[in-house]
């Protein structure tokens, strides 16, 4: 059986900008995701609301994905696979990051995941960064996320320079799916399924 950890904040973990609740686990991507590919594969879901790729929040506390991720796949090895779907939370005001700086810091933790031995026979897993949704019209997030509509424009760009340079697979979810006009973050049932089987389709390239 392969193992594939998703790694990522509340678009992995799954949360309805509708109802403000959890989709349920057969609607998620990563959902979607084992349904697609079978019983040879185990998907983990590593999603968690307002992680960052390697910033501390001084107002959501231990949100910093750096500091989680090595523990994270060290307690599910042997892993044939990590996707990383990091960045969005980096984009809130209070960071005042652009977008090529949040591209880097992800992928720096693809990087660091797959130096890791936490894969097959003790040797490295393989890895997907993906590049996070476009942000879309912000209502209630607006003052949290100003400025965010026009850097994640350019997240697909930068994600994608980043990946090529380091030999790295690449997927682009805002070429995929598209956020939802409730909270301009969070991607609803539908994107979700959309999701979870571009998702499947690269990971049989990667890993079969």
């Amino acid at each position: 059986m392969k193992t594939i950890v998703c790694y990522g904040d509340s678009n992995t973990y799954g949360l309805d900008p509708a109802s403000g609740k959890r989709h349920a686990p057969d609607v998620r991507w990563t959902g979607v995701l084992q349904a697609e590919l079978g019983s040879g594969y185990r998907v983990i879901e590593e999603g968690l609301s307002g992680r960052t790729t390697n910033l501390e929040d001084i107002i959501e506390l231990n949100r910093n994905g750096l500091t989680y991720l090595a523990p994270c796949l060290e307690s599910h090895a042997p892993i044939n696979l990590v996707t990383i779907m990091l960045g969005t939370n980096d984009l809130k005001a209070r960071f005042n990051r652009n977008a090529s700086d949040i591209a880097q810091s992800a992928g720096l933790l693809a990087n660091i995941a797959r130096s890791m031995r936490v894969g097959p026979d003790d040797g490295p897993p393989k890895v997907l960064l993906m590049a996070p949704p476009v942000v879309v019209g912000l209502t209630d997030l607006d003052g949290m996320f100003a400025g965010a509509i026009e850097k994640s424009k350019q997240f697909a760009h930068y994600y994608a320079i980043w990946a090529e340079n380091n030999h790295v697979a690449f997927l682009d979810a805002g070429g995929v799916i598209v956020s939802s006009p409730i909270d301009g973050i969070h991607i609803d049932e539908q994107e979700h399924a959309k999701l979870g089987r571009a998702v499947a389709a690269k990971v049989r390239e990667i890993i079969g």
